[in-house]
Formats: structure tokens, C-alpha cells, sequence
């Protein structure tokens, strides 16, 4: 399977994690965030930085995994928060994720996107043992947003 992840260049050459917080994980776990498609990779962006502006000198990375269903777990809809997309439910998907990854029971959570319904973002454990075993960067592409969204 690919998954997408969309890096300043600085970052794009090594599949790592810097161990800040985020939605799914607390502070120093290292896990990479990942896409199932470009295009949500990049709307998860711009809801991350609360807006659209151009990025330059970042890169798409195609993430490679091997196709195995035992390596990941999947965090389903219905034992979320009722409000689980809203900045109030925040911590509790944190420790949700962190749970997952302490306990190293996968080596991707799959988790649904807050952006688009239906579609879903894969965690990746860094320090899982299956981690540089099945996991590798395939190639890195350019980043661009169109030019007609800033019009």
C-alpha cells in the first residue's frame, strides 16, 4: 500500500519523526502521519495550519507499506467522542492513539480523517520492530497548490 505525507524538503529525505504532540499522539512518541491519497494529505495540511498559503520547497513523500492486514489496527467511528472532530475531544483521541502506541500493538493505527468523511489517515509507529522492515520511502514528488485557490 502507499500512503502520502507532505514535508518541507528539509524534512523529505528520511522517513522520521520529530515527537510532537498532534491529534492521535502525545509529546515524544514518534509517529509519521500519513495519508491515504494526495489530495487528503493536503486538505489535512491546510486544516492543520488553519489556512491555505503556499508552501514552497515542499514535497509529497510516497510512503510504501507492506500490504500485510496484521499491521495495522483500526480505530473505528462508533468508540469515538460523539464530538470526536471538534478541538474539545482533542486529548481524548491522544490518548487513544497513545494507548496504541505504548503498547506497540500495530505498526499503523488507521484512523478516520476529521476532514473528509469516509476516508482515513494511517499512523505510523516509528519505533515499532516491523518499522524499517516494512515501511519505506519510495520516492519524494514536488508540492504545489493551485494557483486559483489564493484568488
Amino acid at each position: 500500500m502507499e500512503v502520502y505525507r507532505i514535508s518541507h524538503k528539509t524534512y523529505s529525505k528520511a522517513l522520521s519523526s520529530s515527537g510532537a504532540s498532534n491529534p492521535w499522539n502525545l509529546d515524544r512518541e514518534f509517529v509519521i502521519y500519513t495519508g491515504s491519497t494526495r489530495s487528503l494529505s493536503t486538505l489535512e495540511l491546510v486544516v492543520h495550519r488553519n489556512s491555505i498559503m503556499k508552501l514552497p520547497d515542499y514535497e509529497v513523500m510516497i510512503i510504501s507499506i507492506a500490504d500485510e492486514e496484521d499491521l495495522y489496527e483500526q480505530v473505528p467511528i462508533k468508540k469515538l467522542p460523539k464530538n470526536w472532530r471538534s478541538f474539545e475531544s482533542y486529548y481524548k483521541l491522544q490518548l487513544i492513539g497513545s494507548e496504541w502506541y505504548r503498547e506497540q500493538r500495530s505498526l499503523l493505527l488507521r484512523v478516520p480523517s476529521a476532514v473528509i468523511s469516509k476516508e482515513y489517515n494511517y499512523i505510523v509507529n516509528t519505533i515499532h520492530p516491523l518499522f524499517t522492515e516494512k515501511v519505506s520511502l519510495v520516492r519524494n514528488e514536488d508540492y504545489f497548490f493551485d494557483a486559483r485557490l489564493f484568488v
